[in-house]
């Protein structure tokens, strides 16, 4: 169809290309571009390359009406027609060589855009060129070469579309992670008295919260952000779980200028819900936007930690995208013009199944709740392996010492020890092993907790009553490697791969006798996990190691294959041993407990003085086996074994 247009003063190359429009339609032949140097297709390639560098100095370039442009008036055109997509310009191909009619020749070019997530859109245009004077090839631009639904003034738009998050299932596969109701406790400017008072009071009612708000409710900076705010506006300070809100709801109702907004949001059963093993889902921080500006913007929600953190891509899927036409309106604000030229649907998230256990939860965490210090439980399923709760006490937010602590584990180790010694014979139940006072090895002395000393006693009764001496004077019968081969065994120093980060423990191997002969007893250079100790223990109560499983699905890719069958002789004997500790030894606070306990306490010197002590309870009962660990606990028997009894108290009855 013949085109039309203006017709004002224009040189003969502008004449010539209008009369060459006009009659297109009925030129009979259209010959393929010469690829000269004096050819349409050298002309093209250096638009091309002109349009993603921004230079477009080296081609020449006219408008339909043949009036020639400068070179920054169309790089200012394309920069501002790209809109959004400009920093990114996109990548362009030519198709084949140009088609010659007369002396207009056009292109086809793959115009290939990059947008955020590495999603890919991709369209063909066609470039017009008119044959000027000198048979100079010149580029015709208008809006349509970079889209063909562009006019002048538009621009590009991104408009994201978040997808649902998916949830991280417990073992029964229903979401952790609900819709749970809580309170944003606020300020409006206008209603407010004395703001120094109203700090003060909130900061006393926020710390008496129990358990702990961590981190604590930070208020430094509420009397700028109230004095800027509008004063009718709503000033949020902090979200509150209802539950938390309701213990210090009398105490800030009647607050000055407080103000409560009630919602839900997504959240865990309870605050301390295995946190540091999920992490936290929160809006996307500075670092995120700075570290991955291709994948997150300001308002997207982000795992920080855990396993939100890991499988952060997973959870969270894909946001749709769709690039739309804006144009300016009244005032010069951009308005969409409800065109959309490429749309991508929000891709969902796929969960992510655990072995968590939500009633093992609850019991752990509740057992940690009014512990002071740094601590840990961790509980396995010992017929499986499956990791059926991981608890951390007051601490930094975030952090794991469950799975990642790397501490010495004092004599809970002495049942490591035990078993190394009955597999090589040198011990029996009943065979009597000396327990003096105190027991020098290489000229360094060893002594038992309060210096007792029970003399020639049988060995279960050295292990029951953890004498540190008796099991220095057997470390010779260990041997340089003994306590490894026993301790890897048991799974320690493996290269598990449970879908999380993990210390799996370093066992002391060789050095002086000495050293020996404190690493028999879990002092010297061993060092492990609360889930390390969790996972040996699982294997003598089941005859075998099975590595630990967090994350079913996805399913880890390389996972520990299951240990070789332990020496029924030897794990017999050991659980003999450990059921001893709980009814005769130092254990024996948990006897009452219902169902059969077994266990082991441990109590481990962290540094050169004998009374800084860590506190340690390795045991099971029933289908459920588990490690308590206390920083700085002091004697066991004072803050490990109760943490032991609360939990296997509340567990649910198998």
């Amino acid at each position: 169809m013949p085109l039309s247009y203006p017709r004002p003063h224009r040189p003969n190359h502008a004449r010539r290309l209008l009369a060459t429009l006009t009659t297109a339609a009925l030129t009979a032949g259209v010959l393929a571009a010469c690829s000269g140097d004096d050819g349409p297709q050298r002309t093209v390639d250096a638009f091309l390359s002109g349009w993603r560098s921004g230079d477009l100095q080296a081609v020449g370039l006219i408008d339909p009406t043949g009036s020639k442009l400068p070179s920054a008036d169309v790089t200012r055109d394309i920069k501002e027609l790209s809109g959004e997509l400009a920093a990114t310009p996109p990548k362009l191909t030519r198709r084949g060589e140009p088609k010659v009619t007369a002396d207009i020749a056009t292109a086809t070019v793959q115009v290939e855009w990059t947008l955020p997530g590495q999603t890919r859109w991709t369209y063909d245009r066609e470039i017009r060129l008119a044959q000027g004077d000198g048979d100079q090839w010149q580029v015709i631009w208008e809006p349509r070469v970079l889209h063909d639904q562009l006019t002048k003034g538009d621009r590009l738009a991104l408009r994201r579309d978040a997808s649902a998050r998916a949830g991280v299932l417990d073992s029964a596969g229903n979401p952790i992670v609900t819709p749970r109701p809580v309170v944003r406790v606020g300020v409006q400017p206008n209603g407010v008295a004395d703001i120094k008072d109203l700090v003060k009071d909130l900061d006393a009612a926020f710390k008496a919260i129990r358990p702990a708000l961590v981190p604590a409710v930070d208020l430094a900076d509420l009397p700028e952000r109230v004095a800027k705010a509008e004063p009718g506006a709503f000033v949020e300070v902090v979200s509150l779980r209802e539950e938390a809100y309701l213990q210090i709801k009398p105490r800030i109702y009647d607050l000055p200028g407080t103000k409560f907004i009630s919602g839900k949001i997504d959240l865990a059963p309870t605050r301390e819900f295995a946190r540091a093993v999920l992490g936290t889902v929160d809006p996307a921080q500075a670092d995120d936007l700075a570290a991955h500006p291709d994948r997150y913007v300001a308002g997207d929600l982000v795992g920080h930690g855990g396993l939100q953190g890991r499988y952060d891509e997973r959870l969270r899927g894909g946001p749709g995208l769709t690039v739309v036409v804006e144009r300016p309106a009244e005032g010069g604000k951009l308005e969409p013009t409800g065109a959309e030229l490429f749309r991508r649907e929000p891709q969902l998230g796929q969960p992510l199944k655990t072995t968590l256990d939500v009633a093992v939860q609850n019991a752990a965490d509740g057992a940690l709740r009014a512990e002071p210090r740094r601590s840990a439980l961790v509980a396995l399923r010992i017929s499986d392996g499956a990791v059926l709760a991981a608890a951390n006490g007051p601490g930094p937010a975030g952090e794991n010492l469950a799975f990642n602590a790397q501490v010495p584990p004092g004599s809970t180790f002495k049942m490591v020890s035990t078993l190394g010694l009955l597999d090589r014979g040198a011990v029996t139940l009943d065979g009597p092993v000396g327990c003096p006072k105190t027991f020098t090895v290489d000229g360094r002395s060893f002594k038992n907790s309060d210096n007792f000393e029970l003399g020639s006693v049988p060995f279960r009764t050295d292990f029951a009553k953890s004498c540190n001496t008796a099991f220095a004077s057997l470390a010779p019968k260990l041997g340089g490697d003994g306590l490894a081969v026993a301790g890897r065994s048991l799974g320690l120093e493996g290269q598990w791969d449970l879908g999380a980060d993990a210390f799996t423990g370093k066992v002391s191997t060789g050095g002086s006798l000495a050293e020996q002969a404190a690493a028999s007893f879990g002092q010297g250079t061993t060092l492990v996990s609360p889930l390390a100790m969790a996972g040996a223990t699982a294997a003598v109560a089941r005859g075998r190691f099975e590595q630990p499983k967090l994350v079913l699905d996805p399913a880890p890719a390389k996972p520990v294959p299951a240990g070789e069958q332990l020496k029924p002789e030897s794990v017999t004997a050991l659980r003999s041993m450990m059921r001893e500790v709980v009814t005769t030894g130092t254990g024996s606070a948990l006897k009452d407990v219902p169902g059969e306990v077994y266990g082991k306490t441990g109590t481990a010197e962290y540094d050169d003085n004998p009374a800084h002590t860590h506190a340690w309870f390795v045991g099971w009962r029933g289908d459920v086996a588990f490690a308590v660990f206390v920083e700085k606990g002091g004697a066991s028997t004072a803050s490990a074994v109760p943490i032991a009894e609360r939990f296997l108290r509340a567990l649910p009855a198998s």
